[in-house]
Order: structure tokens, then sequence, then C-alpha cells
């Protein structure tokens, strides 16, 4: 009978270590901390999209940066959804927030408003490297909709990691594009979008 008993536990032992990792899907959100910092003119709806993203971010793996030539591809931290609809839903619900305003909303949940301010972002770097930063290099453009006067702007955000987890990874480009909303509410704010 011991013979048998130990030969079930080393046959769950040999099972259990052949078991593959479970995959973690995160996401990226809006900065809670983020407060209105410009009056709005108008309060003509805002519509975040389209957005683009490098082809070497664009897949449902998290890719890190380990040299500065070696990426890594995850296959156990992925990205909840397509990252271009995370980042349009991140940018939109910042500038909720920064603009005090109900009516921001990602193009893939907005209704068609011929008067709304469309927010392009090309994103033109996305770099990861666990345990340091991130880095976010954003060409954004505001203009509504028809009208070929666009106000253009560039964001260059550099956000320390803080932590060694893929949270830690994935809260920090949360705060970097959040940057970048800043940046463009602001210049929404500012003389270039009324």
């Amino acid at each position: 009978m011991r013979p048998l008993l130990v030969s079930v536990v080393v046959c769950m032992a040999m099972l259990a270590g052949c078991s593959s990792p479970r995959a973690s899907f995160y996401r990226l959100s809006a900065d809670p901390s983020l407060t209105a910092t410009t009056a709005r003119a108008d309060s003509r709806p805002v519509i975040v999209g389209p957005v683009t993203v490098p082809d070497l971010v664009d897949r449902p793996q998290i890719v890190t940066r380990d040299t500065s030539n070696e990426v890594t591809l995850n296959e156990y931290a992925r990205w909840g959804e397509p990252l271009r609809s995370s980042i349009a839903d991140a940018i939109a619900g910042d500038l909720a927030l920064l603009l005090a305003s109900d009516r921001v909303a990602p193009a893939s949940r907005a209704i068609a408003d011929a008067n709304a301010w469309r927010v392009r972002v090309d994103i033109q770097q996305f770099e990861s490297v666990p345990g340091d930063a991130v880095v976010i290099d954003a060409h954004w453009s505001v203009r509504r909709f028809g009208d070929d006067n666009a106000l253009d702007g560039r964001s260059l955000v550099r956000e320390p990691v803080n932590g060694s987890d893929w949270d830690a990874l994935v809260a920090a480009h949360s705060r970097a594009l959040a940057s970048v909303s800043r940046d463009i509410a602001t210049a929404m704010g500012g003389k270039g979008v009324k």
C-alpha cells in the first residue's frame, strides 16, 4: 500500500511540474488623480481615435526591450484588448477628467457628430523596460470633422517603472499616457481649439 501511495504522490508532483503557467491579461487605464486643468469655451464632444501603434507592439503579448537590440514577447503577460483600443480608452478617460467633460469617448464607442473634435494619436514609440522605465513618443492632432485646420503636437514621455512586476509596467504606461493627455488638453484649452 505504501509503494502505491508513494507512486501516486510522485506522479502528482510530476504532473504539477508539467503544467504551463497561466496567462495574465492587462489593460491601460485613465489616471484617476487627474483634475480639470483648463476651462473649455465650448462643450463639443471629443472623439479619440484613430490610434496607431508600431507593428512591433501591435500584438497580444506585452513586448519588452531587454537590451538595445533585443526584445521579448511574453506569452504569459498579454494585453486584454488590442493595444490601440486600450490606448484610446485611457486617453479618452484622461481627457474626460482633464476637460471636466462627460462628452469624451474613444471612436469605437462614440456617436457620430459633425461638430465633434477628433483627436488622432500616432504612437511612434511604445517601449517597455521592466523594472526601469517606459517611453512613449506620440504625435497627435486635434481637428473638427471635415476641417483642414488642425492643432498638431508631439509628446515624448519617459516614465519610471515603480516595481519589477507586470502591474508596475502597465501602470507606468498609464501614467505616461496621462502626460500625453495633459499635453492634448492644454492645447485644446489654449488658442488652438475653442
